[in-house]
């Protein structure tokens, strides 16, 4: 099989262009976390050189980090702001927590999301809970629902940021603040010691006033987030009516939910699991 697999990528190689092969060099840094820039020219048949270019190009994008002879995918206050990084991250796990958080909403809601690929799984099943008003600043999201019938989508406008693709500003705080929603969800960078945090001040801003504009408050986040900190903090854990966390969480995650004294769900990973609320 793996004589077959190095076959397959033998043949490929040679017909791909440069953007083709980037993409390539994406899926595996998020795949395998590392990659060696030799091992990369001898899999696509280029020059180191050329790999190097492929690495600069990515990294200019945020979608990696390079590292003396090679680039990693592990994240950094800068690198997890990228939404391919983010989109490739916990998939499972962001598929059961927008399991949960579906379960939360009634049709003829307005429902407030932020710029978290967390929910994008959640975004995908709303139309069946149509009619329903959706409000956000994510560009994937608008454009996931736009057309759809039975959704009344609100696309917050204001300084159009590229590394998260969302709008953000004093023109997005504005249009949240006229707004009033049933249910808001949102996503953060990491959680530690009751806190929520961003690595960013301009979307902490958009999440801030997100939260004062909702009556219900709901948390996503991905064990891979918990027990870490970023530079701001966004809000206390107790200022959210539920957290929804994975099953991929530790003890001494879930311990420091309890010591917040902060109403929490795990969602189940597994195909056919169950959820628990704490």
């Amino acid at each position: 099989m793996a004589k077959q697999q190095r076959d397959v990528v033998s043949r490929e190689r040679t017909d791909l262009t440069p953007e083709e092969r980037r993409d390539l060099i994406r899926d595996l840094v998020l795949s395998e976390d590392v990659v060696v820039a030799r091992d990369l020219a001898a899999r696509f048949d280029v020059s180191v050189m050329t790999i190097h270019r492929d690495l600069d190009e990515l990294e200019a994008r945020g979608i990696l980090r390079k590292t003396r002879g090679g680039a990693t995918a592990q994240p950094s206050s800068l690198f997890e702001s990228s939404v391919q990084y983010r989109i490739g991250a916990a998939k499972a796990e962001k598929e059961a927590i927008s399991r949960h958080a579906f379960q939360l909403i009634d049709s003829g809601q307005a429902v407030m999301l932020s710029d978290a690929t967390t929910m994008l799984p959640m975004v995908r099943m709303l139309p069946t809970l149509a009619p329903l008003t959706v409000i956000t600043n994510y560009l994937s999201s608008i454009e996931m629902l736009r057309g759809t019938p039975g959704i009344r989508l609100i696309a917050l406008g204001g300084e159009y940021q590229s590394t998260h693709e969302s709008f953000v500003g004093i023109v997005c705080q504005s249009a949240i603040a006229s707004l009033r929603a049933d249910i808001c969800f949102i996503s953060v960078s990491a959680v530690a010691g009751g806190i929520a945090y961003h690595q960013e001040q301009e979307i902490v801003l958009i999440l801030r006033a997100m939260m004062r504009s909702s009556a219900k408050k709901v948390l996503l986040v991905d064990h891979t987030k918990i027990g870490k900190v970023a530079l701001h903090e966004v809000a206390p854990l107790t200022d959210f009516d539920l957290v929804i966390v994975d099953d991929g969480i530790s003890p001494e995650g879930l311990q420091d939910l309890r010591e917040a004294r902060v109403s929490f769900a795990v969602a189940s990973a597994a195909v056919h699991g169950e959820d628990t609320i704490q």
